[in-house]
């Protein structure tokens, strides 16, 4: 029961927040979240609770389906890599512009 050290129940999750577990199985299947199998129990990697309680607060709190959370996370996702990619452009322009000035005052 080793692996399970750095997990969560899935039915104490359902349990506490008020969920039916038929709503982890949902996001499971739609690739949201990822569930282990131990034992015969249902287990969520803590390292995914924080996520899993976002997509439970669209679904309970502004009453957003599975689709409308598949949506919502795909989007976040391209906002948060275009933003990284943003990022790394403004990094290397300024790594290039200041590669330029040495260039020119050396030579």
């Amino acid at each position: 029961m080793m692996e399970a050290e750095n997990m969560v129940p899935a039915s104490e999750f359902c349990l506490y927040h008020n969920i039916e577990l038929s709503f982890i199985y949902s996001l499971n299947e739609s690739g949201l979240i990822d569930i282990t199998n131990i034992e015969e129990k249902i287990f969520v990697p803590i390292s995914q609770l924080k996520h899993l309680e976002k997509l439970m607060r669209l679904k309970n709190e502004m009453d957003i389906n599975l689709e409308g959370i598949e949506t919502i996370t795909y989007l976040l996702q391209r906002i948060k890599d275009l933003q990284l990619r943003m990022y790394n452009l403004l990094t290397s322009y300024r790594f290039i512009k200041v590669h330029k000035i040495f260039t020119y005052v050396l030579d």
